[in-house]
């Protein structure tokens, strides 16, 4: 029986960047080496100021190596001019911010078919994808409703509908559950992970949240500008508990252990210095 070869869609070749200080430079990515197959889950985790958010930079094309290459598909980004460039951000990579930045003026169903207006459908496709992507996030009956009128959790399931608006192949989901309680954050990393099992979407997450872990494939960790270690959920020893009845970060097949009301528990056994890095701040560089 054949092997099934799992292509790359994002990989990286000793990007380093550097960043002007003074009568120096800042070096903040020292020579990351990374591949993240297609459709798999990928979680980037690292203390404060390990270089993640600038190693998210550079694969969501927000920014550019000083030296090494990034490839989207094989394509090395950094030779695209400014129009080639936009387009594919604007169609192979969705973006999910901890802040959501959906436009305030805007209800839900046109912060989800703007990027579909940009990238060139009519009103009435755009509308109609637009109410059905709504609907996948369990929205439908609030696409009216601007996000002042909507909780966190409900402004992120906008979110994560827009980043799916022109079908990218890459979702980038940046603290995706910094700003949401323990429950609301169990729910959208629940969907995150439904999203990428369905249609196969290649989810990358900058995180410091533990119970991300939990439905991650592989998980990167970031040390001082370098890739520390890439291990596999499967290696991993997770436990998760309960808040009032509910799990929190059990999905899969780790699901277990009996829970702590009121709080949660997830405990990640790879040694003191791993565990470190899961209590640094939540800020990063």
């Amino acid at each position: 029986m054949a092997t099934q070869i799992q292509e790359n869609t994002v990989r990286t070749r000793a990007v380093r960047k550097r960043f002007p200080m003074g009568d120096g430079f800042l070096e903040a990515l020292k020579g990351i080496d990374l591949e993240i197959k297609r459709g798999e889950y990928v979680s980037i985790m690292g203390p404060s100021g390990s270089g993640k958010t600038t190693l998210f930079n550079m694969i969501g094309g927000l920014d550019k190596p000083s030296d090494g290459a990034v490839y989207i598909d094989e394509v090395d980004i950094a030779q695209l001019d400014a129009y080639e460039l936009a387009w594919l951000r604007c169609r192979k990579i969705g973006y999910i911010f901890q802040t959501f930045n959906l436009i305030p003026v805007m209800t839900a169903l046109e912060n989800v078919t703007l990027p579909m207006i940009f990238a060139g459908l009519n009103n009435d496709e755009a509308v109609a994808k637009g109410i059905e992507l709504l609907e996948t996030v369990n929205l439908g009956d609030r696409y009216r409703h601007k996000p002042t009128e909507l909780s966190g959790g409900q402004q992120q399931r906008v979110a994560i509908a827009r980043s799916l608006a022109n079908s990218p192949s890459i979702l980038l989901a940046d603290e995706p559950t910094a700003n949401l309680d323990l429950k609301t954050g169990h729910d959208i990393i629940e969907l995150m992970r439904r999203m990428n099992t369905e249609m196969n979407v290649t989810i990358i997450v900058n995180t410091h949240d533990p119970t991300m872990l939990n439905v991650s494939d592989r998980i990167v960790w970031i040390r001082d500008g370098r890739v520390e270690r890439v291990e596999d959920r499967k290696d991993l020893d997770i436990q998760v508990g309960t808040v009032d009845g509910d799990k929190i970060g059990g999905v899969g097949d780790a699901d277990g252990a009996d829970g702590i009301a009121a709080q949660m528990k997830a405990h990640v056994e790879m040694g003191a210095e791993a565990m470190g890095q899961l209590d640094e701040s939540k800020d990063d560089e």
